[in-house]
């Protein structure tokens, strides 16, 4: 795969520059040169490639996901073969070849084919970006862009309905007289588009403060305006109000939309970059079936690929009809609809089983040891508690004793000095220690 790769990029490169020659020196509306036969026979090339790709289903039945070219019919590989959007690519391109080059050798259409053969050759060019999948940091990068068109898609229905609304309102406020219509449609789509880029007609905003244009008053002239004048002659009676609708429309177009538009790839750009690695192992193996499957010989060399695979389908003998038993192709088993049937319920009931199971082993590793663990925190925390509580009434028990003993000593003393005990009588008794 690697050498056809290869092959066959240096063939596509080639093809550009033959293709951009033929456009910028040997395109003339003379009979076509050798150059320009040359760039037709590649082409064919590339289209019997397409044809050959269509009807074995894509580049292999593994890497379409989907039956191999043997099990499958007709109408199955070509669905297979138009999934693949560069497949999508290819069709278009050689579609709007075909019509260029049909075009050029038509009398009178020259022109057409150059302009139609201008456009193909921008296709062809784009098409270019599949040889960059191959590379581990440019190949997401792909997906990223692929899916960022998808949201300016999508963006640009918010800011089609804001510019119509723009464009309708401040035309009819301008030249409510004017009926002209291509000059009209022009000013509704194509000035608020230039208007969010920054380019403000400032004789239209401020026509109050302009010089007075030449414009007539009559009737007549309005029904059937020159059309020089049609564009210059603007209404000065709600002129403020088209200034307010421009601050207002370069507010939500600007500010609002561009930046829902900055979120929508910064949501899309984090999305596939923290799957990179998964989204460029399945685009570098589709790349690799797909040039596998392909023939050794690069275009324009590949007609000669195709005529021996031409040739090997007419000679082959047809193979007896085989019992209906499940084959092996590339890691698929091709099965009977019933087989298939009872395979996915299989599947199924076993694929709840598993998560059942996954969610009450985490409940039990996780849950359950979390739980204890709480507890015995909780447990630790009331002992504590009540430990602090024995050690306060310690303390205040003894700080009572002491007081008790200060006030007994007190007693004692005064008894002794006072006539109702001899003096030299017994000693009061010691206080009680700690201990006793």
């Amino acid at each position: 795969p690697v050498t056809v790769f290869m092959g066959n990029v240096v063939s596509y490169l080639l093809f550009l520059l033959l293709f951009a020659r033929v456009l910028l020196v040997d395109f003339q509306p003379a009979p076509p040169g050798a150059l320009e036969l040359l760039l037709y026979f590649w082409a064919f090339t590339l289209l019997c490639e397409e044809l050959r790709q269509g009807l074995s289903g894509g580049g292999g039945s593994l890497a379409s996901g989907g039956p191999g070219p043997g099990h499958a019919s007709l109408s199955q590989r070509l669905c297979l073969y138009l999934a693949d959007s560069w497949n999508q690519c290819d069709l278009v391109a050689l579609t709007c070849f075909l019509l260029g080059v049909g075009c050029r050798l038509t009398p009178g259409l020259y022109h057409l084919g150059r302009t139609v053969l201008c456009i193909d050759f921008m296709v062809f060019t784009v098409r270019l970006l599949h040889i960059f999948t191959v590379n581990k940091q440019l190949g997401p990068k792909i997906v990223i862009v692929n899916k960022m068109m998808k949201d300016v898609f999508f963006f640009l229905f918010f800011l089609g309905v804001w510019l119509v609304a723009y464009g309708v309102a401040t035309e009819g406020l301008l030249r409510p007289r004017n009926s002209d219509l291509p000059s009209i449609l022009r000013r509704v789509f194509y000035r608020p588009y230039l208007q969010i880029f920054g380019q403000i007609p400032q004789e239209d905003m401020d026509v109050a403060l302009m010089e007075h244009s030449n414009c007539s008053s009559e009737p007549g002239f309005w029904a059937h305006p020159p059309r020089t004048q049609a564009g210059v002659c603007v209404s000065q009676y709600a002129n403020w109000l088209v200034v307010l609708l421009l601050v207002i429309f370069l507010l939500v177009a600007n500010i609002l939309l561009v930046n829902l538009l900055i979120a929508m790839f910064s949501y899309t750009f984090g999305k596939v970059q923290g799957n990179s690695d998964l989204y460029w192992k399945a685009q570098r193996y589709r790349l690799i079936r797909e040039f596998h499957s392909r023939p050794t010989l690069a275009p324009p060399f590949i007609v000669i690929s195709h005529l021996r695979l031409l040739l090997r389908q007419l000679c082959r003998r047809p193979r007896s009809p085989q019992p209906s038993s499940p084959t092996l192709e590339h890691f698929l088993v091709c099965l009977s609809k019933e087989a298939e049937r009872k395979l996915l319920t299989w599947e199924s009931v076993h694929k709840e089983n598993f998560l059942l199971a996954r969610a009450r082993d985490k409940r039990e590793s996780d849950s359950e040891r979390l739980k204890r663990t709480s507890q015995k925190v909780d447990m630790a925390l009331k002992q504590l508690g009540h430990i602090r509580e024995y050690e306060q009434r310690l303390k205040v028990l003894e700080r009572e004793i002491q007081h008790c003993s200060r006030v007994l000593g007190w007693v004692a003393e005064a008894l002794s000095r006072s006539a109702l005990l001899p003096p030299g009588g017994p000693p009061p008794p010691d206080l009680p220690g700690p201990k006793d």
